[in-house]
């Protein structure tokens, strides 16, 4: 900057009588998430966003990735998001995951799009329903006696019922649908 120049700040969003910096993420949001953020990723999949994740991406594949599926890349390393190939991203400034994936919800208003438990916390695969009987061996004895509904992911074969641990993703997902909607804490 030199002595003559002009700028002017704005908060996040900016006002929308100024033109937006880069054009809008092309159809319904997808994640890439650097290694410091494997809970923020298990959590957007949760709520049903195609979320690659894997804890071993070197820094030139995260941007590869989000440049060419395109996808937007969430981050802790701001040096990441300098790469001239990486058009969205997000510097995360939150540290503890329940607060990070309301900040994420927030700033691209997911609220509306997400579609809990439709997706592979292991993977990212989409999940379908499956007989009993096709994963009986996939299953613990008192899985086997107590549980009659199950989901299978597409990808990895991953097994999944409405035990106890439904009960609290199902109240997760609450906690962050009213987060967006109140005062800020998870």
């Amino acid at each position: 900057m030199r002595d003559s120049d002009r700028v002017e700040v704005f908060p996040s969003p900016a006002p929308t009588t100024h033109a937006a910096l880069r054009p809008p993420f092309p159809g319904p949001p997808r994640f890439v998430l650097d290694t410091h953020l494997g809970q923020l990723a298990r959590y957007l999949r949760m709520l049903g966003f195609d979320t690659l994740y894997r804890n071993d991406y070197p820094d030139d594949e995260l941007a590869r990735i989000a440049s060419q599926d395109p996808r937007i890349l969430l981050t802790r390393d701001r040096g990441l998001l300098k790469r001239s190939i990486v058009t969205y991203g997000r510097y995360v400034r939150a540290t503890d995951p329940r607060l990070q994936v309301v900040e994420i919800v927030r700033c691209y208003e997911l609220a509306g799009r997400m579609m809990p438990l439709r997706r592979c916390l292991t993977c990212n695969g989409l999940l379908r329903p499956a007989r009993k009987e096709d994963v009986l061996d996939q299953l613990a004895p008192k899985t086997r006696e107590y549980f009659h509904e199950f989901s299978q992911c597409d990808t990895c074969g991953q097994v999944y019922w409405k035990g106890s641990h439904y009960d609290r993703m199902r109240q997760f997902v609450e906690q962050v649908l009213e987060t967006n909607h109140g005062d800020g804490r998870a």
